[in-house]
């Protein structure tokens, strides 16, 4: 199915994914992982904006079973302790880390208030399917031994991950107190909806898809395991409050409503919003593209507002 995106997508925007391209080419996939990588951090470093005033880094360690988990820890002057936001960065399961999504994270800490704490979980294919939500897991019961609420918070892979993590820890005593996934992948029917109508969008394809899904297990079938793929849970009651964010423009878009639909079906709270002409990876676009910026100021305000225990939907 043939899409017309210069109907549905503005200059702005346009204007964001040739920068993005002149930097991290469509056919990227096709390098090898450390080519990958080498392209994709200066992607990151050429759209870096810097930190907002007041805000401050801690990079440290979390002791983990088997390896410590790098982590960076934002805290801004004027602080909010409401709650503990644990970040998931995007990237495929195979790109990024503390610096990829470093500008994001001490901003989301400036407009909260919150601790933002940024998880560097390991990537394949030198680690397969589970070491990424093993770290996840991790970070999450590290963070519960502190005492400020837990909300969870990831982009795309990222976005995966803290889904998983919310599914994993329904009646934990310190399970978290909500979940903000942005573009993320739950495991949503490839068949039909945005997995066929935007199969070939700017920035994300059904062929980027395949190739991260292929990489992430090594080839082992996985597809009933929910830490993998949260949409497969044959139960959604007890999830935490629960606000996604998506791109029409984004093979992965169904997903949000979907996600949404099972919640709302197990009797949860949950609210999805397909944001109206983006791509994947628009929070690289939030200070030149003004719906970028329009739907960043609504992930903030969602943070906040779940962070204090509010439901505003």
């Amino acid at each position: 199915m043939s899409t017309d995106y210069t109907k549905l997508i503005d200059a702005e925007t346009w204007a964001f994914i040739e920068r993005t391209n002149s930097f991290y080419p469509p056919d990227t996939i096709d390098c090898t992982i450390a080519e990958q990588r080498r392209i994709y951090d200066r992607m990151c470093r050429e759209f870096f904006v810097g930190y907002p005033e007041g805000v401050t880094a801690e990079d440290r360690a979390i002791e983990a079973p088997s390896h410590p988990i790098p982590i960076r820890s934002y805290r801004a002057a004027k602080s909010d302790n409401a709650a503990m936001v644990l970040y998931f960065h995007g990237g495929g399961f195979i790109l990024g880390g503390l610096d990829s999504h470093d500008d994001v994270c001490a901003e989301l800490c400036a407009r909260t208030g919150y601790e933002v704490v940024s998880i560097d979980y390991r990537l394949v294919p030198e680690h397969l399917h589970p070491a990424a939500f093993q770290d996840a897991m991790a970070a999450f019961k590290w963070a519960a031994t502190a005492s400020r609420p837990i909300l969870l918070c990831g982009d795309s892979a990222g976005g995966n991950l803290a889904a998983a993590v919310a599914h994993h820890t329904r009646g934990h005593e310190r399970a978290p107190i909500g979940q903000i996934l942005i573009y993320p992948g739950l495991g949503g029917d490839t068949t039909r909806g945005s997995y066929v109508t935007h199969a070939n969008a700017p920035m994300l394809t059904m062929r980027d898809l395949v190739f991260y899904k292929d990489i992430r297990t090594g080839g082992a079938d996985v597809s009933d395991d929910v830490s993998y793929m949260p949409m497969r849970d044959p139960d959604f009651s007890s999830l935490p409050p629960t606000v996604i964010f998506t791109a029409e423009c984004d093979p992965l878009s169904s997903d949000g409503e979907a996600y949404r639909d099972l919640v709302h079906a197990a009797g949860g709270k949950a609210y999805s919003l397909e944001e109206r002409g983006l791509v994947h990876g628009y929070l690289r676009a939030r200070h030149t593209v003004r719906r970028a910026r329009e739907s960043f100021t609504r992930i903030v305000d969602a943070v906040k507002a779940l962070g204090k225990r509010e439901w505003p939907y």
